[in-house]
């Protein structure tokens, strides 16, 4: 039983919006987020994993630059996964499995395998671009969504804190 004068206890209080089963593991500051941490990396892994994506988005340039496809294809396109970014008109839930869709490793390794295996330059060069974005993102801290809102990464909290 916490005792009355515990942190959880008095967030509990002071914050209406957070949802009971919620409140024993949030982020301080971070009040009404269902986002805890046990979700989301710290410390060396996380430096390691936005590590990780800046060694892709090199390898990914690198490559590209290799193949041979035009820097303005490259330049256009690298943005585009980002366009996903309109599934959170639908709600968070809908967003956020939208937004992983178009940020996962998954499909872009697949068109770039598909490339390479069909004799396809355009997937090839596709699939480059993507990984290169993904990459980036990862770089920047920018993770796998939860459901729960836009905020909430793989790779920790992104934005302003919750003020209240």
């Amino acid at each position: 039983m916490a005792e009355l004068d515990s942190p959880s206890l008095f967030t509990h209080f002071v914050s209406p919006r957070q949802a009971p089963s919620k409140w024993l593991h949030l982020w301080a500051g971070e009040a009404g987020s269902a986002v805890s941490r046990e979700q989301a990396v710290s410390g060396g892994v996380r430096t390691l994993l936005r590590l990780e994506g800046a060694v892709v988005l090199a390898a990914a340039v690198a490559a590209y630059a290799q193949f041979g496809a035009g820097w303005g294809m490259f330049a256009l396109l690298l943005l585009a996964p980002d366009l996903a970014v309109l599934g959170y008109v639908a709600g968070p839930r809908v967003g956020a499995a939208l937004y992983n869709a178009a940020h996962s490793y998954a499909g872009a390794v697949a068109l770039l395998v598909l490339g390479v295996l069909a004799a396809m330059p355009w997937a090839v060069a596709g699939g480059l671009i993507w990984c290169a974005h993904i990459g980036l993102d990862r770089a920047l801290g920018y993770g796998l969504k939860y459901g729960s809102d836009f905020g909430a990464t793989h790779l920790g909290r992104i934005g302003r804190a919750d003020p209240w």
